[in-house]
């Protein structure tokens, strides 16, 4: 593979809107900006990154465009998946009019050369105090990640390298086995890249490696804004 393949997550841009992330801390202080430098100097336009979800703040398309039209000034090409804070996101349809130059990941399976990228959003690990509505959107997640595996597995390849893109991470916070792993292992995936945490203050380890796959955390205040190259 030629090419390289780098990840990031949860930008949270409002370009359209005024929600600043410094309010979270300095690790939010002109962070698109650093994010941008080492973009430029990392990544070709034959490369790819892959953005694992909360994108824009904008609730709209119309608000959301600016956004992207940043990303979209930016080298390489950019494979985006909905995070919970996405809520301009529609239909499959309207992105793809909408923003002629990303690759969207919803229920399919995109493939870049001998790279094969499936994935969802996910949503948090259900515990015994889990109301009913988080379980319930949590098993329609599991659904749409295996409708996303088995569009893969239908033209994986020996050559492939298939990476699973998520918002939510696939464990809790003592990266415990669940559901998602199980379906990632039984699919054999090859890595697995997740966001959605921010702060000091949360769990987190920046690769954990279970049962021969590596996931790699990707929220940009957690990686020092600077994008992780996967492949």
């Amino acid at each position: 593979m030629s090419m390289k393949v780098f990840a990031i997550s949860d930008l949270h841009l409002s370009t359209a809107v005024h929600k600043p992330m410094d309010v979270f801390g300095a690790d939010w202080d002109n962070y698109f900006e650093k994010i941008t430098a080492d973009w430029k100097e990392k990544v070709t336009d034959e490369d790819i990154v892959l953005i694992g979800g909360d994108i824009s703040w904008g609730i709209s398309i119309e608000e959301a465009a600016p956004d992207f039209a940043l990303l979209s000034a930016l080298p390489g090409r950019k494979v985006v998946l909905r995070g919970n804070h996405d809520y301009y996101w529609s239909s499959l349809g309207k992105m793809r009019t909408a923003f002629p130059d990303f690759l969207f990941l919803q229920n399919n399976c995109i493939r870049i050369g001998n790279l094969l990228v499936a994935g969802s959003r996910g949503w948090t690990i259900p515990t015994n105090d889990s109301s009913a509505e988080d379980v319930k959107i949590y098993q329609r997640e599991l659904l749409r990640l295996k409708m996303s595996l088995d569009a893969m597995k239908e033209q994986r390849c020996d050559e492939d390298n298939v990476v699973a893109l998520l918002h939510y991470p696939p464990f809790d916070v003592l990266f415990n086995d669940s559901e998602v792993t199980a379906l990632l292992e039984e699919y054999k995936v090859d890595k697995v890249l997740y966001g959605h945490l921010h702060g000091k203050n949360a769990r987190v380890n920046p690769v954990v490696n279970k049962n021969g796959i590596s996931y790699h955390l990707t929220s940009c205040d957690l990686i020092g804004n600077k994008l992780i190259e996967v492949l």
